[in-house]
Protein backbone atom coordinates (compact mmCIF):
# COMPACT_ATOMS: atom_id res chain seq x y z
CA UNK A 1 0.00 0.00 0.00
CA UNK A 2 1.35 3.41 -0.90
CA UNK A 3 1.47 6.11 1.77
CA UNK A 4 -0.16 8.61 -0.53
CA UNK A 5 -1.78 8.76 -3.91
CA UNK A 6 -2.56 11.83 -5.97
CA UNK A 7 -6.27 12.74 -5.88
CA UNK A 8 -8.25 11.41 -8.79
CA UNK A 9 -9.17 14.47 -10.89
CA UNK A 10 -12.39 12.72 -11.89
CA UNK A 11 -13.54 12.16 -8.29
CA UNK A 12 -16.49 14.24 -7.15
CA UNK A 13 -15.97 16.37 -4.05
CA UNK A 14 -18.10 17.32 -1.08
CA UNK A 15 -19.85 19.94 -3.22
CA UNK A 16 -21.07 17.33 -5.71
CA UNK A 17 -24.62 16.00 -5.59
CA UNK A 18 -25.57 12.54 -4.41
CA UNK A 19 -26.50 11.64 -7.98
CA UNK A 20 -23.06 12.68 -9.22
CA UNK A 21 -21.41 10.51 -6.59
CA UNK A 22 -23.59 7.50 -7.37
CA UNK A 23 -22.94 7.85 -11.11
CA UNK A 24 -19.19 8.11 -10.49
CA UNK A 25 -19.07 5.00 -8.29
CA UNK A 26 -20.94 3.00 -10.92
CA UNK A 27 -18.05 3.58 -13.33
CA UNK A 28 -14.79 3.21 -11.41
CA UNK A 29 -14.63 -0.59 -11.20
CA UNK A 30 -14.36 -3.13 -13.98
CA UNK A 31 -17.61 -4.92 -13.05
CA UNK A 32 -20.75 -4.25 -11.04
CA UNK A 33 -20.32 -7.49 -9.06
CA UNK A 34 -16.86 -8.63 -7.97
CA UNK A 35 -16.93 -11.19 -5.17
CA UNK A 36 -14.09 -11.19 -2.65
CA UNK A 37 -12.77 -9.24 0.30
CA UNK A 38 -9.10 -8.77 -0.59
CA UNK A 39 -9.65 -5.31 -2.08
CA UNK A 40 -12.20 -4.22 0.52
CA UNK A 41 -10.35 -5.07 3.72
CA UNK A 42 -7.43 -2.63 3.33
CA UNK A 43 -9.84 0.24 2.69
CA UNK A 44 -12.05 -0.80 5.62
CA UNK A 45 -9.00 -0.93 7.89
CA UNK A 46 -7.90 2.50 6.70
CA UNK A 47 -11.35 3.82 7.57
CA UNK A 48 -11.38 2.04 10.95
CA UNK A 49 -14.84 0.60 10.49
CA UNK A 50 -13.97 -3.01 11.31
CA UNK A 51 -12.58 -2.18 14.75
CA UNK A 52 -15.48 0.15 15.59
CA UNK A 53 -18.11 -2.45 14.90
CA UNK A 54 -16.37 -5.26 16.75
CA UNK A 55 -15.68 -3.20 19.86
CA UNK A 56 -18.68 -0.95 20.26
CA UNK A 57 -21.85 -2.35 18.69
CA UNK A 58 -23.99 -5.48 18.78
CA UNK A 59 -24.14 -6.72 15.18
CA UNK A 60 -26.86 -8.80 13.51
CA UNK A 61 -25.88 -10.07 10.04
CA UNK A 62 -28.70 -11.48 7.92
CA UNK A 63 -28.14 -13.64 4.83
CA UNK A 64 -30.51 -15.79 2.79
CA UNK A 65 -32.13 -16.11 -0.61
CA UNK A 66 -35.40 -14.37 0.27
CA UNK A 67 -36.80 -12.43 3.22
CA UNK A 68 -33.66 -10.57 4.27
CA UNK A 69 -35.26 -7.15 3.98
CA UNK A 70 -38.28 -8.00 6.12
CA UNK A 71 -36.15 -9.81 8.68
CA UNK A 72 -33.69 -6.94 9.08
CA UNK A 73 -36.54 -4.42 9.26
CA UNK A 74 -38.21 -6.29 12.14
CA UNK A 75 -34.96 -6.77 14.06
CA UNK A 76 -34.14 -3.07 13.74
CA UNK A 77 -37.62 -1.98 14.78
CA UNK A 78 -37.51 -4.16 17.90
CA UNK A 79 -34.11 -2.84 18.92
CA UNK A 80 -35.23 0.73 18.31
CA UNK A 81 -38.40 0.22 20.37
CA UNK A 82 -36.21 -1.09 23.20
CA UNK A 83 -34.28 2.18 23.26
CA UNK A 84 -31.12 1.23 21.36
CA UNK A 85 -29.61 3.60 18.81
CA UNK A 86 -30.09 1.31 15.82
CA UNK A 87 -28.38 1.26 12.43
CA UNK A 88 -30.01 -0.57 9.52
CA UNK A 89 -28.31 -1.38 6.22
CA UNK A 90 -30.36 -2.90 3.40
CA UNK A 91 -30.09 -3.24 -0.36
CA UNK A 92 -31.17 -2.59 -2.98
CA UNK A 93 -33.42 0.44 -2.67
CA UNK A 94 -36.76 1.08 -4.35
CA UNK A 95 -36.94 4.83 -4.91
CA UNK A 96 -34.08 6.69 -3.21
CA UNK A 97 -30.58 5.44 -2.46
CA UNK A 98 -30.89 6.84 1.08
CA UNK A 99 -33.35 4.00 1.86
CA UNK A 100 -30.34 1.70 2.20
CA UNK A 101 -28.82 3.52 5.19
CA UNK A 102 -31.02 4.28 8.20
CA UNK A 103 -30.38 5.30 11.79
CA UNK A 104 -33.24 4.99 14.25
CA UNK A 105 -35.61 4.31 11.38
CA UNK A 106 -34.75 7.50 9.46
CA UNK A 107 -32.91 7.61 6.15
CA UNK A 108 -29.61 9.47 6.43
CA UNK A 109 -29.30 12.71 4.50
CA UNK A 110 -27.56 13.30 1.18
CA UNK A 111 -24.99 15.40 3.07
CA UNK A 112 -24.08 12.54 5.42
CA UNK A 113 -23.78 10.10 2.53
CA UNK A 114 -21.63 12.45 0.46
CA UNK A 115 -19.33 13.09 3.41
CA UNK A 116 -18.87 9.33 3.84
CA UNK A 117 -18.29 8.81 0.11
CA UNK A 118 -15.53 11.42 0.20
CA UNK A 119 -13.78 9.56 3.02
CA UNK A 120 -14.16 6.15 1.37
CA UNK A 121 -12.81 7.54 -1.91
CA UNK A 122 -9.80 9.04 -0.12
CA UNK A 123 -9.07 5.73 1.62
CA UNK A 124 -9.52 3.83 -1.64
CA UNK A 125 -7.03 6.08 -3.40
CA UNK A 126 -4.59 5.83 -0.50
CA UNK A 127 -4.74 2.05 -0.86
CA UNK A 128 -4.42 2.29 -4.66
CA UNK A 129 -7.40 -0.03 -5.17
CA UNK A 130 -10.58 -0.04 -7.19
CA UNK A 131 -13.90 -0.96 -5.57
CA UNK A 132 -17.30 -1.82 -7.00
CA UNK A 133 -20.35 0.35 -6.46
CA UNK A 134 -21.70 -2.00 -3.78
CA UNK A 135 -18.34 -2.16 -2.01
CA UNK A 136 -17.98 1.63 -1.97
CA UNK A 137 -21.51 2.27 -0.77
CA UNK A 138 -21.42 -0.47 1.87
CA UNK A 139 -18.18 0.85 3.32
CA UNK A 140 -19.77 4.30 3.44
CA UNK A 141 -22.75 2.90 5.37
CA UNK A 142 -20.47 1.15 7.87
CA UNK A 143 -18.48 4.35 8.35
CA UNK A 144 -21.67 6.33 8.97
CA UNK A 145 -22.81 3.83 11.59
CA UNK A 146 -19.42 3.90 13.32
CA UNK A 147 -19.25 7.69 13.38
CA UNK A 148 -22.82 7.87 14.72
CA UNK A 149 -21.82 5.53 17.57
CA UNK A 150 -24.82 3.26 17.06
CA UNK A 151 -25.56 0.64 19.72
CA UNK A 152 -26.89 -1.97 17.29
CA UNK A 153 -26.02 -2.64 13.66
CA UNK A 154 -28.45 -4.68 11.56
CA UNK A 155 -26.73 -5.63 8.30
CA UNK A 156 -28.32 -7.27 5.27
CA UNK A 157 -25.92 -9.28 3.11
CA UNK A 158 -26.07 -8.21 -0.51
CA UNK A 159 -24.99 -11.40 -2.26
CA UNK A 160 -24.06 -14.75 -0.72
CA UNK A 161 -22.26 -14.20 2.56
CA UNK A 162 -18.69 -15.45 2.71
CA UNK A 163 -17.34 -13.01 0.10
CA UNK A 164 -19.84 -10.20 0.55
CA UNK A 165 -18.43 -6.88 1.79
CA UNK A 166 -20.82 -6.96 4.78
CA UNK A 167 -18.84 -9.98 6.01
CA UNK A 168 -15.83 -7.81 6.92
CA UNK A 169 -17.78 -7.11 10.11
CA UNK A 170 -17.77 -9.91 12.69
CA UNK A 171 -21.38 -10.36 13.78
CA UNK A 172 -22.62 -11.23 17.24
CA UNK A 173 -25.71 -12.93 15.77
CA UNK A 174 -26.18 -14.54 12.36
CA UNK A 175 -29.47 -15.19 10.58
CA UNK A 176 -29.92 -17.28 7.43
CA UNK A 177 -33.52 -16.86 6.32
CA UNK A 178 -33.58 -19.67 3.74
CA UNK A 179 -31.56 -21.11 0.88
CA UNK A 180 -32.82 -21.31 -2.68
CA UNK A 181 -31.41 -21.21 -6.18
CA UNK A 182 -30.46 -17.67 -7.16
CA UNK A 183 -27.38 -15.78 -8.36
CA UNK A 184 -26.05 -19.03 -9.85
CA UNK A 185 -23.27 -17.25 -11.74
CA UNK A 186 -21.66 -16.21 -8.46
CA UNK A 187 -22.88 -18.67 -5.81
CA UNK A 188 -23.33 -21.98 -7.59
CA UNK A 189 -26.25 -23.84 -9.11
CA UNK A 190 -27.19 -26.08 -6.17
CA UNK A 191 -28.25 -25.54 -2.56
CA UNK A 192 -25.09 -27.12 -1.14
CA UNK A 193 -22.79 -24.61 -2.84
CA UNK A 194 -25.13 -21.73 -2.11
CA UNK A 195 -25.53 -22.83 1.51
CA UNK A 196 -21.76 -22.97 1.93
CA UNK A 197 -21.47 -19.37 0.73
CA UNK A 198 -24.25 -18.07 2.95
CA UNK A 199 -22.91 -19.92 6.01
CA UNK A 200 -19.68 -17.97 5.53
CA UNK A 201 -21.14 -15.30 7.86
CA UNK A 202 -20.71 -17.67 10.84
CA UNK A 203 -17.99 -17.13 13.41
CA UNK A 204 -16.71 -19.32 16.23
CA UNK A 205 -19.07 -19.94 19.16
CA UNK A 206 -21.90 -17.69 18.01
CA UNK A 207 -25.67 -18.16 17.64
CA UNK A 208 -27.37 -18.74 14.30
CA UNK A 209 -31.07 -18.43 13.51
CA UNK A 210 -31.95 -20.69 10.59
CA UNK A 211 -35.36 -19.88 9.14
CA UNK A 212 -36.13 -22.93 6.99
CA UNK A 213 -37.01 -26.52 7.85
CA UNK A 214 -34.61 -27.98 5.26
CA UNK A 215 -30.94 -27.43 5.94
CA UNK A 216 -28.21 -28.24 3.39
CA UNK A 217 -25.38 -30.43 4.66
CA UNK A 218 -22.94 -27.61 3.90
CA UNK A 219 -24.67 -25.35 6.43
CA UNK A 220 -24.62 -28.03 9.12
CA UNK A 221 -20.93 -28.55 8.43
CA UNK A 222 -20.30 -24.82 8.91
CA UNK A 223 -22.26 -24.90 12.17
CA UNK A 224 -20.18 -27.82 13.44
CA UNK A 225 -16.90 -26.26 12.32
CA UNK A 226 -17.66 -22.98 14.11
CA UNK A 227 -19.23 -24.68 17.14
CA UNK A 228 -22.19 -22.40 16.59
CA UNK A 229 -25.49 -22.71 18.44
CA UNK A 230 -28.27 -23.11 15.88
CA UNK A 231 -31.93 -22.28 16.46
CA UNK A 232 -33.99 -23.68 13.58
CA UNK A 233 -37.64 -23.01 12.77
CA UNK A 234 -39.88 -26.02 13.32
CA UNK A 235 -37.35 -27.50 15.71
CA UNK A 236 -36.22 -24.88 18.21
CA UNK A 237 -38.91 -22.26 17.63
CA UNK A 238 -42.41 -22.30 16.18
CA UNK A 239 -45.06 -19.86 15.06
CA UNK A 240 -48.65 -19.99 13.89
CA UNK A 241 -51.42 -17.64 12.85
CA UNK A 242 -54.26 -17.34 15.35
CA UNK A 243 -56.49 -14.90 13.47
CA UNK A 244 -56.25 -11.84 11.23
CA UNK A 245 -54.72 -9.70 14.00
CA UNK A 246 -52.90 -12.16 16.26
CA UNK A 247 -50.21 -14.81 16.02
CA UNK A 248 -48.35 -17.06 18.42
CA UNK A 249 -44.60 -17.54 18.82
CA UNK A 250 -42.97 -20.17 21.01
CA UNK A 251 -39.54 -21.54 21.86
CA UNK A 252 -38.18 -23.59 24.75
CA UNK A 253 -38.37 -20.61 27.10
CA UNK A 254 -41.48 -18.62 26.14
CA UNK A 255 -44.86 -18.72 24.44
CA UNK A 256 -46.06 -15.32 23.24
CA UNK A 257 -49.32 -14.13 21.74
CA UNK A 258 -48.49 -11.07 19.66
CA UNK A 259 -50.04 -8.50 17.31
CA UNK A 260 -49.72 -9.46 13.67
CA UNK A 261 -47.32 -7.22 11.71
CA UNK A 262 -47.71 -5.93 8.16
CA UNK A 263 -44.82 -8.21 7.10
CA UNK A 264 -44.70 -11.99 6.76
CA UNK A 265 -44.91 -14.12 9.89
CA UNK A 266 -42.07 -16.33 8.65
CA UNK A 267 -39.59 -13.47 8.54
CA UNK A 268 -41.03 -11.93 11.69
CA UNK A 269 -40.51 -15.18 13.61
CA UNK A 270 -36.90 -15.37 12.40
CA UNK A 271 -36.30 -11.78 13.51
CA UNK A 272 -37.91 -12.31 16.90
CA UNK A 273 -35.83 -15.44 17.44
CA UNK A 274 -32.66 -13.46 16.73
CA UNK A 275 -33.60 -10.71 19.18
CA UNK A 276 -34.59 -13.15 21.92
CA UNK A 277 -31.36 -15.14 21.46
CA UNK A 278 -29.22 -12.01 21.62
CA UNK A 279 -27.71 -10.42 24.73
CA UNK A 280 -29.80 -7.28 24.24
CA UNK A 281 -32.48 -6.26 26.74
CA UNK A 282 -35.68 -6.20 24.67
CA UNK A 283 -38.91 -6.66 26.62
CA UNK A 284 -42.34 -7.78 25.44
CA UNK A 285 -43.68 -4.22 25.35
CA UNK A 286 -40.93 -3.22 22.88
CA UNK A 287 -41.63 -6.31 20.76
CA UNK A 288 -45.35 -5.55 20.61
CA UNK A 289 -44.71 -1.89 19.77
CA UNK A 290 -42.32 -2.87 16.99
CA UNK A 291 -44.73 -5.36 15.45
CA UNK A 292 -47.48 -2.73 15.33
CA UNK A 293 -45.28 -0.15 13.60
CA UNK A 294 -42.83 -2.02 11.34
CA UNK A 295 -43.32 -1.69 7.59
CA UNK A 296 -41.22 -2.16 4.48
CA UNK A 297 -42.12 -0.91 1.03
CA UNK A 298 -42.38 -3.56 -1.68
CA UNK A 299 -42.80 -6.57 0.61
CA UNK A 300 -46.37 -7.81 0.22
CA UNK A 301 -47.15 -4.12 0.18
CA UNK A 302 -50.89 -3.52 -0.31
CA UNK A 303 -52.02 -0.02 -1.29
CA UNK A 304 -54.96 1.81 -2.81
CA UNK A 305 -53.82 4.24 -5.51
CA UNK A 306 -55.68 5.91 -8.37
CA UNK A 307 -58.92 4.18 -7.31
CA UNK A 308 -57.23 0.81 -7.81
CA UNK A 309 -56.10 -1.99 -5.49
CA UNK A 310 -52.34 -2.65 -5.76
CA UNK A 311 -50.01 -5.28 -4.33
CA UNK A 312 -46.28 -4.61 -4.65
CA UNK A 313 -43.87 -7.47 -3.97
CA UNK A 314 -40.20 -7.80 -4.91
CA UNK A 315 -40.42 -11.56 -5.58
CA UNK A 316 -37.82 -12.25 -8.28
CA UNK A 317 -37.06 -15.97 -8.08
CA UNK A 318 -38.99 -19.21 -7.77
CA UNK A 319 -38.77 -19.36 -3.99
CA UNK A 320 -39.80 -15.73 -3.68
CA UNK A 321 -42.86 -16.37 -5.86
CA UNK A 322 -43.84 -19.36 -3.72
CA UNK A 323 -43.65 -17.10 -0.69
CA UNK A 324 -45.71 -14.43 -2.46
CA UNK A 325 -48.39 -16.91 -3.51
CA UNK A 326 -48.70 -18.35 0.00
CA UNK A 327 -49.80 -14.89 1.16
CA UNK A 328 -51.59 -13.81 -2.03
CA UNK A 329 -54.07 -16.69 -2.23
CA UNK A 330 -55.81 -15.88 1.08
CA UNK A 331 -55.62 -12.14 0.34
CA UNK A 332 -57.34 -12.74 -3.00
CA UNK A 333 -60.13 -14.69 -1.30
CA UNK A 334 -60.65 -11.83 1.14
CA UNK A 335 -60.53 -9.33 -1.71
CA UNK A 336 -63.20 -11.18 -3.72
CA UNK A 337 -65.43 -11.57 -0.66
CA UNK A 338 -65.21 -7.84 0.02
CA UNK A 339 -65.97 -6.96 -3.59
CA UNK A 340 -68.95 -9.32 -3.66
CA UNK A 341 -70.36 -7.75 -0.49
CA UNK A 342 -70.00 -4.21 -1.85
CA UNK A 343 -73.24 -3.12 -3.45
CA UNK A 344 -71.39 -0.54 -5.54
CA UNK A 345 -69.18 -3.16 -7.22
CA UNK A 346 -69.44 -3.49 -10.98
CA UNK A 347 -71.14 -6.70 -12.07
CA UNK A 348 -68.00 -7.86 -13.89
CA UNK A 349 -65.99 -10.34 -11.78
CA UNK A 350 -62.74 -9.14 -10.24
CA UNK A 351 -59.53 -10.31 -11.92
CA UNK A 352 -55.79 -9.92 -11.34
CA UNK A 353 -53.69 -7.75 -13.62
CA UNK A 354 -49.94 -8.41 -13.56
CA UNK A 355 -47.52 -5.51 -14.01
CA UNK A 356 -44.33 -7.47 -14.57
CA UNK A 357 -40.68 -7.20 -15.50
CA UNK A 358 -37.47 -8.97 -14.47
CA UNK A 359 -33.71 -8.93 -14.88
CA UNK A 360 -32.29 -11.07 -17.66
CA UNK A 361 -30.02 -13.12 -15.35
CA UNK A 362 -32.97 -14.42 -13.31
CA UNK A 363 -34.90 -17.62 -14.05
CA UNK A 364 -37.83 -15.84 -15.71
CA UNK A 365 -39.35 -19.05 -17.05
CA UNK A 366 -39.76 -20.65 -13.61
CA UNK A 367 -41.20 -17.45 -12.13
CA UNK A 368 -43.76 -17.13 -14.94
CA UNK A 369 -44.60 -20.83 -14.82
CA UNK A 370 -45.31 -20.72 -11.10
CA UNK A 371 -47.44 -17.59 -11.38
CA UNK A 372 -49.49 -18.92 -14.29
CA UNK A 373 -50.04 -22.31 -12.64
CA UNK A 374 -51.13 -20.79 -9.32
CA UNK A 375 -54.85 -21.00 -10.08
CA UNK A 376 -55.27 -17.25 -9.65
CA UNK A 377 -57.46 -15.47 -12.24
CA UNK A 378 -54.69 -13.50 -13.95
CA UNK A 379 -56.41 -11.97 -16.96
CA UNK A 380 -53.68 -9.70 -18.36
CA UNK A 381 -49.93 -9.15 -18.25
CA UNK A 382 -48.51 -5.65 -18.71
CA UNK A 383 -44.77 -5.81 -19.45
CA UNK A 384 -41.96 -3.37 -20.18
CA UNK A 385 -38.18 -3.32 -19.95
CA UNK A 386 -36.62 -2.16 -16.68
CA UNK A 387 -34.34 0.85 -17.09
CA UNK A 388 -31.26 -1.06 -15.92
CA UNK A 389 -28.28 -2.65 -17.74
CA UNK A 390 -29.17 -6.21 -16.69
CA UNK A 391 -32.84 -5.89 -17.64
CA UNK A 392 -34.64 -8.54 -19.63
CA UNK A 393 -35.85 -7.15 -22.94
CA UNK A 394 -39.55 -6.84 -23.64
CA UNK A 395 -39.06 -9.39 -26.41
CA UNK A 396 -37.54 -11.89 -23.96
CA UNK A 397 -40.39 -11.39 -21.50
CA UNK A 398 -42.99 -11.74 -24.25
CA UNK A 399 -41.37 -14.89 -25.63
CA UNK A 400 -41.41 -16.63 -22.25
CA UNK A 401 -44.91 -15.47 -21.35
CA UNK A 402 -46.28 -16.71 -24.68
CA UNK A 403 -45.36 -20.26 -23.63
CA UNK A 404 -47.90 -20.04 -20.81
CA UNK A 405 -50.60 -17.51 -21.71
CA UNK A 406 -52.47 -16.39 -24.82
CA UNK A 407 -50.75 -13.60 -26.71
CA UNK A 408 -53.91 -11.48 -26.42
CA UNK A 409 -53.30 -11.32 -22.65
CA UNK A 410 -49.82 -9.80 -23.07
CA UNK A 411 -49.53 -6.02 -23.42
CA UNK A 412 -46.07 -4.64 -24.26
CA UNK A 413 -44.76 -1.15 -23.51
CA UNK A 414 -41.43 0.63 -23.86
CA UNK A 415 -41.33 1.90 -20.27
CA UNK A 416 -42.78 0.75 -16.99
CA UNK A 417 -44.30 4.20 -16.51
CA UNK A 418 -46.31 3.62 -19.71
CA UNK A 419 -47.30 0.15 -18.53
CA UNK A 420 -48.45 1.67 -15.22
CA UNK A 421 -50.77 4.09 -17.01
CA UNK A 422 -52.03 1.28 -19.20
CA UNK A 423 -52.84 -1.10 -16.35
CA UNK A 424 -54.81 1.65 -14.60
CA UNK A 425 -56.80 2.36 -17.76
CA UNK A 426 -57.17 -1.34 -18.56
CA UNK A 427 -58.50 -2.40 -15.17
CA UNK A 428 -61.66 -1.94 -13.12
CA UNK A 429 -62.01 -0.68 -9.58
CA UNK A 430 -62.71 -4.20 -8.30
CA UNK A 431 -59.54 -5.72 -9.83
CA UNK A 432 -56.23 -6.34 -8.05
CA UNK A 433 -53.03 -5.14 -9.73
CA UNK A 434 -49.96 -7.17 -8.71
CA UNK A 435 -46.56 -5.58 -9.39
CA UNK A 436 -43.61 -7.99 -9.09
CA UNK A 437 -40.47 -9.42 -10.69
CA UNK A 438 -37.70 -7.19 -9.34
CA UNK A 439 -36.81 -4.44 -6.90
CA UNK A 440 -36.29 -2.30 -10.00
CA UNK A 441 -39.82 -3.05 -11.24
CA UNK A 442 -41.35 -1.85 -7.97
CA UNK A 443 -39.09 1.19 -7.84
CA UNK A 444 -39.94 2.36 -11.35
CA UNK A 445 -43.67 1.87 -10.86
CA UNK A 446 -43.64 3.80 -7.58
CA UNK A 447 -41.60 6.52 -9.29
CA UNK A 448 -44.28 6.72 -12.00
CA UNK A 449 -46.83 7.60 -9.32
CA UNK A 450 -44.54 10.29 -7.88
CA UNK A 451 -44.12 11.82 -11.31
Amino acid sequence: MSDSLAPNPDSPNDKASLTEWLDYMQQIHVSAIDMGLSRVLPVAEALGVVKSAQDDAYVFTVAGTNGKGSTTAVIAQMCLAAGYKTALYQSPHLSAFNERVRINGEMVSDEILINAFCKVEAARLQCALTLSFFEMTTLAALLIFAEADCDVWVLEVGLGGRLDVVNIIDPDMAVITNIGIDHVDWLGDNVEDIGREKAGILRNDMPLIYGATNMPTSVQQAIDKNQATCYQVGKDFHYREIDAITWQYSNAAVTLQLPRPALSLTNTANALSAVLASSLAVDIAAIEQALQTVKLAGRFDYRELENRHWLFDVAHNEQGVEFLLAQLLPLWQQHVAKQNSDEQTNSAPATIKMLFSMLADKDIDKVVQRLTESGLPISDWFIAEIDYPRAASTEQLQRILSNYVDSAQIHEFKRLSEATDAVINGSQAQDLIVVCGSFHTIGEVLAAFEE
